[in-house]
């Protein structure tokens, strides 16, 4: 692992070095899918902390019980008999039956004690984990989340091209095999999407139809930057679902940090919440590896290249969506269309992404803006903003005023 690789992310580990440091006590939760260096991070803080510091991890092939969740919790109380405190660190909590409570009972049982302890909670499945904090935990903890790796993250640490970076995707762990594309992708295959989806997703939450969710995360990645009712959707994946069921399984895969639905813009959350799906991957590898085409492949299909692009875009800021920093949406009306809506603190703002897979932008701009009030255009891509650029700079940048 390189030295830069090792100081990864330091806005991330800044925050939560400051949050620790901070007297008010909170329970510090990081979030985020697989292999994007929740661990490395919180090692790399903790590793600057004159704390003692309590490590364990629930990462194993069964599960464990609350009891286990109690043993570490003691282990770390003796550490923390000394006026500085201790730090307990508990990594895959999600994966303790019941966990939320079991944290909620020992955390206020040393709040009322007043002991100098402080806890800090990673998960791989950001839906479970905020399922369990706001049913036990409200008011009581922080949440670091972190999303998939941008492209300034990669080139930084591995020197990639923006051609690499779409290819690819943003998997620090999977870098070092890109030299033998066959290999990573068996690795991505085997160790990201086959463990997300049968670990985070199967092995903790009821599932009644597993085969149809895995073909629907296929026909998400094969479909992603296109929009699909979910009836459609039922005709592709030959299965007696409904769309209920359809719908459920898509947040589960959002919520394992794989792929996403993106609801219609209609200025109405009900509204919005009722459309049909834009499919999104929130890393493109994921699309790379489904499609099952080389680098060289993927570089001279000027079809697959350009919805690799339009995805790279969208993953972009689907992640800075689901880190909290803004709502993303999708806007199409009688055959009018805007890629992407993005809306922060009550602004909005209309992206159009020419990627070069059709001939001419969706001319749906103007008529969004029309409809709507709209802070700002953006077209990304062609003669507006170079891909290269938007993805290089963070979302928050594009938003600001």
């Amino acid at each position: 692992m390189s030295k830069k690789r090792d100081e990864f992310r330091r806005p991330q580990a800044a925050v939560l070095a400051e949050r620790l440091a901070e007297p008010r006590r909170f329970l510090h939760v990081v979030a985020g899918p697989r292999q994007v260096g929740k661990s490395t991070l919180v090692q790399q803080v903790t590793g600057e902390l004159s704390l003692p510091v309590h490590y364990a991890s629930a990462d194993e092939p069964t599960l464990r019980s609350p009891d286990w969740i109690s043993q570490q919790w003691e282990a770390a109380r003796l550490d923390a008999s000394g006026k500085a405190g201790a730090l307990l660190v508990l990594d895959e909590i999600q994966k303790i039956p019941a966990w939320s409570e079991t944290v909620k009972r020992l955390w206020d049982a040393d709040t009322r004690k007043k002991r100098p302890l402080k806890v800090v909670l990673l998960g791989s499945a950001p839906l479970l984990m905020a399922q369990g904090l706001t049913e036990s935990l409200a008011g009581r903890f922080e949440t670091l989340r972190l999303p998939h790796w941008s492209l300034t993250e990669m080139r930084t640490a591995f020197g990639w091209s923006l051609e690499q970076y779409l290819y690819f995707g943003g998997y620090p762990g999977a870098a070092p095999l890109v030299g033998d594309p066959k290999r990573w992708a068996r690795y991505i295959a085997d160790s990201l999407i086959e463990t997300s989806i049968a670990r985070d997703v199967l092995l903790l939450t009821r599932v009644d139809k597993p085969a149809l969710l895995r073909r629907l995360f296929e026909l998400a990645c094969r479909y992603s930057g296109q929009v699909l009712s979910y009836t459609k959707m039922i005709g592709q994946l030959q299965d007696a679902g409904n769309t209920t069921t359809l719908a459920h399984y898509l947040d589960l895969l959002a919520g394992a940090g794989m792929v996403c639905g993106l609801a219609k813009y209609a200025g109405d959350a009900a509204r919005s919440r009722g459309s049909s799906p834009k499919l999104q991957v929130l890393n493109t590898a994921l699309m790379s590896v489904t499609a099952g085409v080389s680098p060289a492949e993927a570089r001279a299909d000027r079809e697959f290249r350009g919805r690799l692009i339009e995805s790279a875009i969208g993953a972009h800021l689907a992640n800075a969506a689901a880190a909290g920093e803004c709502e993303l949406y999708y806007w199409r009306d009688r055959g009018q269309e805007v890629d992407f809506v993005v809306k922060a603190h009550a602004r909005v703002t209309a992206i159009e992404v020419k990627s070069g897979r059709a001939p001419q932008a969706h001319p749906g701009t103007a008529a969004f803006a029309e409809a709507f009030r709209v802070k700002r255009t953006l077209l990304v891509g062609g003669d507006g903003i170079s891909v290269e650029e938007f993805l290089n700079r963070p979302v928050s940048q594009w938003l600001a005023n």
